[in-house]
């Protein structure tokens, strides 16, 4: 049996070259696929490609769930393609670690040689050469002529570089900068290919004067068969001291050898909205006397100029006197402005170039013997960043990205108040009762946590046409990927409850148009409030102040909303059921933002994430409920990218954090008595647990760890033997048997429980493993949440508590609806979703007012009653309740059976 699963470009066009590959994930439905060894790629015309696919994740009847696929570079992408599944007559396993490759032509191949000294990683077009330790990232990046097959050296001795500042001076003072370099510690191949190579490098920054090291960092190089380019994952950690350490600039640094003569160097820099700089070091145009229209034309296209004996003589003997350029620097210090400059050399002034808005993040730097690019991705959003090019005019120029720019004001991570005398528990949660910030000295602290950044390497075999680096700089800033369609998704069976796009009547056609208001209106906000910079970008803020016409960025835990009630989930399932290209970038941003940013990822809190507040790392709450798998877990699987992968395996042994830290300290009602104890630890059902069945599912479907499988069964069936199920609020929970009490009698409800991808994960769980208990608690807790206090009286013994955020929880009671098939509770559940969320259920919430100076800064629209909670919920509910009791939305007429 043959399926063919279609696979189209998540821009609908494909890209007009491929020229590093691409990797995509895609799921197979329970049962269908064996192994990720049966899995073929044809393109459009239905010929079988060179592909690799390796698992992701697996049923839990050892079939193939989720599948890793990559593909190699082309100058001439398909359309479309498609994924077949061949049982019986799959390709023998390949010797490869990457897993299997699909190959119908052996050439090219991506090659991986490995010696005690290094690794030596070759695609058939580029060959990268990897010392296994030390303070290089690679040694030599060779380019290989396509008709000679000749290699030039076109980049050496890539490295970190960094620069650490002692102090900040306000007025007359001085500080002082000392320079480190990253220190390669560790060389790991993940993948050898055959069309696929993942290196990853692993270290730490060390001083070049002196013996501190600091910074650790890890960084994959993704090679594939047939590339010019190579992308580059950089994330680091920071582990400074906030008030002493301010990071003055972080960057990569290549070292370009040059040969040919100053007018056959070539800068090529990246302005905005696809311009460029196109200059030679030594220019021959716009002089006094003209070398020849052949000579002009030749420089200005990159082309090798006619020798100067056929030039004017009154050019070519006067050579000397026309300045070289020996240095350039692009700075992008806002989101909205970069200046460019360039000089003759260090001692001499810097002569200004132009400037505009939002340059792409991309320089070239080539002669007649090849050359070298670099592209960073989401430059301006992730501001300050500078690209710099020096000794273009000697025989080894250096290139640095720098992530950080060492021109703006250095990273400031101190703490943004003094207290204010919040010094005991009462007194903070006074504090929490006026700004919603939940303070506790020694918690504002960054220490550990992370950012990554996405670069992409490029070498050349002579310089490029201006059109082909354009294309080049769209290719870094926006990577082409391949995506299965959301009817393919919702088929396969993951993710739990949604359903696509579906405005096949009046109703549903509203109910969509509000969706996609929201997030038209976020992603509005975020270029006009501009939530941009090196730890914001990805994220949104939490509440709106319509006094002010901003958004509480300076008020407590209205700020930054650090997942707050889940925007992460309501982005994807935006994503997985329209399919749109601008709703997986926004969801991919806040992915790796609140992954890296608002994630302990070493020291006390490591696997924890901080809770709202005006820095991301501010809030005292640090809790699973922010890092929870639940949000990560949908990029991961769509794009198998290895970076969510470590933030997902970090988190493996979350639950030992309660043995720590009681994220409820402040509030137990048992504060007197209670004591973390790694036998009796308490364990919140709602968002405790909810994410700690996300991490134990993942790790189970990733790796088939027993240790999670059992934790994630066993405290499942626990909660099952619970007298009150869910109602119960918390268990205390054996840390070393992975086992809860079941005997504690309690009901305790939080609106809070359920709305940090519990509702999410508990109908999985449903799904993938047979629990009658379980589900019976489930089910309980679905059913009695917005029923009327007489029937919970009736059947718990007493009514309710803690009953809010009725829209949100109409989800709750559509899931009851639809599994035990009863229409009193559709209709409660719709009735519930129409009534509840008091910001977002008129109206007026979806019509935007438009604020314009003197008011504000700049022009901004306005929707004064939606806030991200009320938002992230409501959409999580409306896709649910629509995915759920869809037939028995109101005004519409009930399908037959």
């Amino acid at each position: 049996m043959t399926q063919h699963a279609p696979i189209t470009w998540l821009d609908d066009e494909p890209p007009a070259r491929l020229s590093g590959g691409t990797t995509w994930g895609m799921p197979f439905p329970r049962g269908t696929v064996r192994g990720a060894e049966e899995l073929s790629v044809l393109d459009a015309s239905g010929e079988a490609i060179n592909a690799q696919t390796w698992p992701l994740a697996t049923w839990p009847d050892g079939s193939l769930k989720w599948a890793g696929l990559a593909v190699g570079a082309t100058d001439q992408p398909s359309a479309a393609y498609s994924v077949t599944t061949n049982k019986g007559t799959a390709h023998p396993p390949s010797e490869h670690d990457g897993g299997p490759a699909a190959a119908v032509e052996r050439s090219p191949e991506v090659t991986v040689t490995e010696t005690e000294e290094s690794v030596t990683v070759s695609t058939g077009t580029l060959e990268m050469v990897l010392p296994r330790s030390g303070p290089t990232l690679f040694s030599t990046l060779t380019r290989f002529s396509p008709l000679t097959r000749d290699g030039s050296v076109v980049a050496k001795d890539g490295r970190l570089v960094s620069l650490l500042q002692t102090g900040l001076s306000e007025g007359a003072g001085s500080t002082t900068r000392q320079g480190f370099t990253g220190h390669v510690m560790s060389v790991t191949v993940e993948q050898h290919g055959p069309v696929r190579a993942v290196v990853r490098l692993e270290g730490r920054h060390r001083a070049d004067l002196g013996e501190r090291e600091w910074l650790p960092f890890t960084i994959r190089f993704y090679l594939y068969a047939g590339a010019r380019s190579i992308r580059m994952m950089h994330s680091f950690i920071w582990d400074g001291e906030a008030d002493t350490d301010f990071l003055a600039g972080l960057g990569v640094q290549f070292s370009v050898p040059l040969e040919s003569e100053l007018h056959d160097r070539h800068v090529r820099i990246a302005g905005a909205d696809g311009g460029f700089l196109v200059e030679a070091v030594r220019g021959l145009t716009g002089l006094r006397r003209d070398p020849g229209e052949a000579v002009r034309q030749a420089q200005i296209a990159g082309e090798p100029t006619p020798p100067p004996t056929e030039w004017s003589p009154l050019v070519s003997q006067r050579l000397h006197l026309i300045p070289s350029w020996n240095d350039y620097t692009l700075t992008q210090l806002s989101a909205d402005g970069f200046e460019l400059r360039k000089r003759t050399a260090p001692g001499h002034g810097w002569v200004g170039i132009s400037g505009g808005t939002r340059s792409s993040g991309f320089c070239s730097l080539s002669d007649l013997r090849g050359g070298f690019g670099v592209g960073v991705r989401d430059f301006w959003q992730s501001h300050p960043g500078q690209l710099d090019i020096r000794g273009a005019a000697t025989a080894e120029a250096t290139m640095t990205a720098w992530l950080f720019s060492p021109e703006a004001q250095p990273m400031d991570l101190r703490f943004y108040h003094d207290g204010l005398g919040q010094d005991t528990f009462e007194e903070q949660l006074e504090g929490l009762e006026i700004t919603y910030e939940d303070y506790e000295p020694g918690f504002g602290n960054p220490t550990g946590i992370g950012r990554t950044h996405e670069l992409t390497l490029f070498a050349y075999d002579a310089t490029p046409s201006t059109e082909s680096l354009a294309a080049d700089a769209l290719s870094a800033s926006t990577p082409a990927l391949l995506q299965p369609s959301p009817e393919y998704l919702h088929a396969a069976g993951v993710f739990g409850d949604w359903s696509p796009v579906d405005r096949s009547t009046p109703t549903r056609a509203e109910l969509e148009d509000k969706l996609d208001f929201l997030f038209d209106f976020y992603q509005g906000q975020t270029e006009q409030r501009r939530w941009y910079g090196f730890w914001n970008y990805g994220d949104v803020m939490h509440t709106y102040d319509s006094d002010r016409h901003v958004w509480r960025y300076d008020v407590g835990g209205y700020a930054w909303d650090n997942s707050e009630l889940s925007p992460d989930l309501w982005l994807w399932y935006m994503y997985l059921r329209s399919g749109r290209a601008d709703v997986f970038r926004f969801a991919e941003a806040m992915t790796r933002h609140t992954g890296e940013v608002d994630v302990y990822h070493l020291g006390p809190w490591r696997g924890l994430g901080s809770r709202h507040n005006v820095q991301h790392w501010g809030c005292s709450a640090k809790q699973l409920r922010i890092s929870t798998p639940a949000y990560r877990r949908f990029y991961y699987y769509l794009t198998a990218d290895e970076r969510t992968g470590d933030l997902l395996t970090e988190l493996v042994d979350s639950d030992q954090n309660f043995l720590g830290l009681d994220p409820v300290r402040k509030v137990r009602p048992d504060a007197d008595t209670y004591r973390p104890d790694r036998g009796a630890l308490g364990v919140g059902l709602g968002t405790d647990w909810g994410s700690l069945a996300a991490t134990w599912l993942t790790d189970w479907e990733r790796t088939g760890n027993p240790r999670s499988r059992d934790r994630l069964l066993g405290t499942m069936a626990d909660i099952g033997a619970l007298k009150y199920g869910f109602l119960t609020g918390e268990a205390l929970y054996d840390l070393d048997k992975g086992r809860f009490d079941a005997g504690r009698e309690a009901i305790s409800v939080s609106h809070l429980s359920a709305v940090f991808g519990l509702v999410e994960i508990c109908s999985e769980l449903i799904s993938l493993v047979p629990d009658e208990s379980f589900e019976n608690a489930w089910l309980q807790y679905c059913r009695l949440f917005l029923a009327s206090p007489e029937q919970q009286a009736a059947e718990v013994g007493q009514p309710l508590a803690g009953i809010y955020l009725t829209q949100a929880h109409s989800r709750l009671t559509a899931y009851a609806a639809a599994r035990l098939e009863s229409p009193d509770l559709a209709e409660l559940a719709w009735a519930g979703f129409a009534e509840g969320g008091e910001n977002l259920n008129h109206a007026e919430a979806f019509t935007l007012k438009k604020i314009l100076p003197p008011y504000v800064l700049q022009p901004v629209d306005e929707a004064p009653t939606v806030s991200t909670n009320d938002t992230a919920q409501f959409g999580l509910a409306l896709i649910q309740n629509l995915a759920l009791i869809g037939g028995a939305l109101p005004g519409e007429e009930v399908p037959a059976s």
